[in-house]
């Protein structure tokens, strides 16, 4: 089930202090609402009563969706004993197939939520941005730029369906804006296939934490 808490958040503006309802777990079968709020990350945002600011609540949660059998955990600071863990992996298992997922900013379980819910994998996604920035720093004929887009920190956005055909959008952050690349889903086959050839790109068991740096490991 989904446990909320009372805490009490300072606006980071004005320092004015003001009562905060957070997640310590969040059940989507119970409450479908929350998955909207987490998808769009207004679930972690407030707005100070005294100047307007809005803020954003850091706190860890484990996000639950029975229905994706998925569940991923936020943990900011990845505090959290190797006991308690395990205790929650070996639950997971006893009651389905779960995938089990571990993030420590709310803009990675955001993704993540929203990767699972488009259907898609996320190691294939994370695969699919590697290739995309491998292929545009080739194609970049100044060594710095090509080392910056190397280091970009691309976001699935979406999947997107038109007709028989469908592509899938990354955004990333560039001089406070936030900007986009479409790939074709092609792209996303391709590296489908190249998983299923090495079957050795694989997360560990019990909460994985997937993400850019874990999938380089793979290829330095």
């Amino acid at each position: 089930m989904s446990i909320k808490t009372e805490s009490i958040a300072t606006c980071s503006r004005c320092g004015n202090r003001t009562g905060l309802t957070m997640y310590k777990s969040i059940n989507t079968a119970e409450d479908p609402s929350l998955k909207e709020k987490v998808k769009d990350g207004s679930l972690f945002l407030w707005k100070c009563p005294s100047c307007g600011q809005v803020n954003l609540a850091k706190y860890d949660t484990l996000y639950h969706d029975p229905e994706k059998k998925l569940m991923v955990w936020l943990l900011q600071d990845e505090n959290v004993s190797e006991t308690q863990m395990h205790s929650i992996s070996l639950h997971a298992k006893a009651i389905g197939n779960y995938t089990l997922r571990r993030v420590t900013d709310t803009g990675s379980l955001m993704e993540k939520v929203l990767i699972f819910d488009s259907g898609l994998d996320d190691v294939t996604v994370e695969l699919c941005k590697y290739v995309l920035k491998m292929e545009l720093a080739s194609k970049s004929s100044d060594e710095e730029a090509a080392k910056r887009i190397l280091q970009m920190q691309l976001h699935f956005f979406r999947l997107d369906r038109s007709g028989d055909s469908k592509s899938i959008t990354f955004v990333y952050p560039e001089e406070g804006q936030m900007k986009n690349y479409t790939i074709g889903y092609n792209v996303y086959e391709d590296c489908c296939g190249i998983l299923q050839r090495n079957t050795g790109i694989k997360p560990d068991e019990g909460f994985a934490k997937v993400d850019s740096e874990w999938l380089s490991g793979y290829f330095r």
